[in-house]
């Protein structure tokens, strides 16, 4: 099928009693917007917002978006499909005043036929009402309205529907491949009919294999074409080598080309056993994961090609090499990035099964459509190499249970029928799975350890259970987790699922291999600061596949998970104006923080250390804490006004030994590496200068790294961090010194203006409890940075976009999108 973006000349408006009282009055209150377009991401954040810290205090509404269209008479004798990839609230579509559909979930893209409704040869009008104010209704930040793309698709004659053409690696071996391609073709020129239908492989614009196929149609129907090709000396895909082919079908009845096809896929083939682990083309990988939400940011959970490779981007360079969809399935164009990066992928199914966890959630439908939630989420996955497991659900309430653990199977089979190749897990939290067990279980942790008077936060939803399961780390944590009572209510579903998925429940690794030695076991959610514990027994057990640590990326919601409050406040006790979570290894605009340094040690992958010190402003204050919260340290050395106090500084590294230098002068060395937990900590009486670190192995010098005071601001570092942008970019802007040198410690209220052909689609920084909205003009810094999002007026125009920056005391600084004006500090 043809497709064409759908995304221009859409009217917007939000409807509450002003609007209707405009509308009532004879006043127009709609806006023209051009899709994706959030409309949580506008809204005024509120203290008493009733989702709280689960949305950051981001309201939702009721929105309706309109657009008028032309339907030309040739339509008549073709499909007209519209899909939408994504609308969160309760959606209804309206073509032309008849209700065409209505969508409840809002993660899941839909189709619509619109044949039955469409007037030909004259305007058509498209309504869809979306209603996301029943809150609370999720445990993080969701966006609200059309969040994501909508396409058109129109079929002549003979053609490939959407996301029926599969492409299947049979085997593999260095000599040669064998793909499969199964397409359907549906015949709707009214007669029967013949067709040459060529199937082409294609590897950076050459041709290197080919089919052609005769295929004979009956009057109105579908065939499906199954063809086997071989690949010689086929360049396989995995997450450090991720070559892509093209597979490009032409279906031709008689000379007319009727439609072509194309999709990218990879020549992988996956297996599985506790000797061996988890293996791509018969080479053992470990995951390195994160997990991630769906928002990007300044922008909301609008849903950009450039913005998703950018996280995962930066997750990749990072050293991450899988990331889970957490909770919920992954956008088309994040699976394409992932796709051409190299991203192992987790595809998760929901949050919820038939329990709420939230008043307004999923659960009431969730037995009604799981299954077409599956149909769905497999469809749009299946030809993407760096889809490798799916989760049917996380940190499951029911999942104890026996109706649990019947509604697990079915699910995991369910899967099975649709893609035999891939593997299912299931997000399984001890606390989630006791249920009436767990005040036996907590008698007996309470025996062991003694009460903690600290409970922790109110507010329901992810605070009650958050706070709860902050007290379960450690050797606490491991005790609940090795409890009979926990393996019991775990069992059943562990059973029926490829792969043991545990959250929070390292203390099980070895126990689940004594209990289920042909089974492997996935960390599908740890604790960050855990990492040197979890990637020890990832290393150390075959069994153990790898580690997805929450969080990988900063999200809004769930505000306040790994904020440190110094006033007495406690986390989760939704506390405003809190946005973010907060605890991701890489922050809101895609800065790495000291824990993603510190992990990228531990994953062995870098000899270089890192330095990194706890906030001088902080000095001597109490902070509050939770298991997943790490330090409250930055790599800077500029602290003025805190001459000659203690600083508190970390040196990471794997070598066995460190030494840090001040100025010139050896503090010393001190133990490093595995043996002293990859840390070596100093107090140094701070002094402005040059402070470097040296790392050693066996007495010889492994890498070095050291971190610069800076002068006063004077001027504004600027880059452009996406690529190939086709509607949006990112562009980092940052404060320095006379001598180019960051500085984190200084404010400044940075503004923009843009000129040419881009508007404003975001501006802020990684700050987790700012006032300031996305959509101003200004931004005041965070640890010296912050991020712009400028979207194209006109994607078809080659016109540039012209961003001046500019500050208090610094030069004024231009950048045009397509260049590069500065190095990344």
């Amino acid at each position: 099928m043809q497709c064409f973006k759908f995304n221009e000349e859409w009217k917007f408006e939000k409807l509450d009693r002003n609007s209707q009282l405009k509308a009532f009055q004879g006043e127009k209150s709609s806006i023209q917007v051009t899709l994706p377009y959030d409309a949580m991401i506008r809204e005024k954040r509120i203290p008493d917002c009733p989702a709280g810290a689960q949305s950051g205090f981001y309201p939702g509404g009721v929105y309706t978006y309109e657009k008028v269209f032309f339907v030309p008479k040739k339509w008549k004798t073709q499909d007209v499909v519209l899909e939408f990839e994504g609308i969160y609230g309760t959606a209804r579509v309206w073509i032309n005043g008849g209700l065409a559909h209505t969508n409840r979930n809002g993660y899941m893209g839909f189709m619509i036929d619109l044949k039955p409704w469409l007037l030909y040869g004259q305007e058509n009008i498209i309504k869809i009402d979306v209603d996301n104010s029943c809150q609370p209704n999720s445990r993080w930040y969701t966006g609200s309205g059309i969040y994501r793309d909508v396409n058109l698709f129109i079929g002549t004659e003979l053609y490939v529907p959407k996301d029926r053409m599969r492409i299947t690696t049979l085997s593999v071996q260095d000599e040669i491949a064998v793909i499969e391609v199964c397409a359907d073709i549906k015949n709707i020129t009214g007669t029967g009919t013949e067709a040459e239908c060529t199937i082409e492989f294609c590897r950076e614009g050459k041709t290197v294999a080919k089919e052609v196929q005769h295929v004979v149609f009956l009057q109105n129907t579908i065939e499906t074409i199954r063809v086997q090709i071989p690949v010689l000396k086929p360049e396989k895909w995995s997450p450090e080598h991720p070559n892509l082919y093209e597979c490009r079908i032409q279906i031709k009845n008689g000379d007319t080309v009727c439609d072509v096809v194309t999709e990218h896929f990879g020549i992988r083939v996956l297996t599985l056993d506790p000797i061996r682990g988890f293996q791509i083309n018969g080479e053992t990988v470990k995951f390195r994961g994160a997990c991630i939400h769906h928002d990007n940011g300044i922008i909301g959970a609008e849903t950009f090609a450039e913005a998703e490779w950018y996280r995962c981007k930066c997750l990749k360079e990072a050293g991450f090499n899988a990331l889970r969809s957490s909770h919920h399935p992954m956008s088309r164009t994040m699976l394409e990035a992932c796709d051409r990066l190299g991203m192992l992928v987790m595809d998760e199914l929901t949050d919820m099964w038939n329990r709420h966890k939230n008043p307004y959630d999923y659960a009431d439908i969730f037995q009604e459509q799981a299954g077409q939630w599956i149909e769905h989420m497999v469809a749009k996955d299946y030809n993407h190499p760096s889809v490798v497991m799916y989760s049917i659900g996380n940190e499951i309430q029911e999942a104890g249970t026996k109706q649990g653990s019947w509604i697990n199977r079915s699910l995991c089979n369910k899967v099975h029928e649709l893609d035999s190749t891939r593997y299912t897990t299931n997000a399984l939290n001890g606390l989630n799975c006791a249920g009436k067990r767990l005040k036996v279980i907590m008698q007996d942790v309470i025996e062991r350890f003694g009460m903690d008077a600290k409970s922790g936060g109110d507010g329901g939803g992810s605070n009650a259970l958050n706070s709860f399961m902050s007290l379960m780390s450690g050797a606490k944590g491991d005790f609940f987790a090795t409890h009979p009572l926990v393996s019991e209510a775990l069992e059943e579903s562990a059973q029926s699922c490829d792969i043991i998925g545990l959250n929070y429940l390292r203390g099980r690794y070895l126990l689940e291999h004594e209990l289920h030695p042909g089974k492997t076991v996935l960390g599908t959610e740890t604790y960050p600061a855990d990492i040197e514990k979890l990637w020890e027994l990832v290393e150390e057990n075959s069994h153990v596949i790898g580690d997805f640590t929450w969080a990988g990326y900063d999200y809004i919601g769930e505000a306040g998970v790994g904020i440190f409050h110094y006033d007495g406040k406690e986390n989760f006790t939704s506390v405003y104006p809190e946005r973010l979570g907060y605890i991701g290894d890489i922050d809101l605009i895609g800065n790495r923080r000291p824990i993603s340094y510190f992990r990228e040690i531990v994953y062995g992958l870098t000899d270089r250390p890192y330095i990194a010190v706890g906030r001088m402003e902080r000095i001597g204050q109490k902070a509050s804490k939770t298991a997943w919260m790490f330090k409250d340290n930055i790599s800077s050395w500029t602290w003025a006004g805190h001459e000659n106090q203690i600083a508190l500084v970390d040196v990471y590294s794997s070598g066995d030994e460190v030494e840090l230098f001040l100025n010139g002068k050896s503090l010393g060395k001190r133990e490093a590496g595995k043996k002293n937990h990859f840390t070596a900590e100093y107090e140094v009486p701070y002094k402005p200068g040059v402070l470097r670190a040296v790392a050693y192995r066996c007495g010889e010098v492994i890498g070095e790294y050291q971190i610069v005071t800076a002068g006063e601001v004077k001027k504004l570092g600027v880059e452009q961090v996406t690529e190939n942008e086709q509607n949006l970019a990112y562009v980092k802007v940052w404060l320095e010194d006379e001598n180019g040198q960051l500085n984190m410690q200084e404010v400044k209220k940075i503004y923009a203006k843009i000129a040419g052909n881009g508007e404003l689609e975001g501006f802020g920084t990684a700050e987790p409890a700012g006032e300031e909205d996305y959509f101003s003009d200004c931004a005041t810094t965070y640890d010296g940075y912050a991020m712009l999002a400028v979207r194209k007026k006109n994607p078809e125009k080659e016109e540039e976009i012209h961003i001046h920056f500019f500050a208090e005391g610094c030069e004024e600084i231009e950048i045009k999108i397509g260049e590069r004006k500065s190095e990344k500090r």
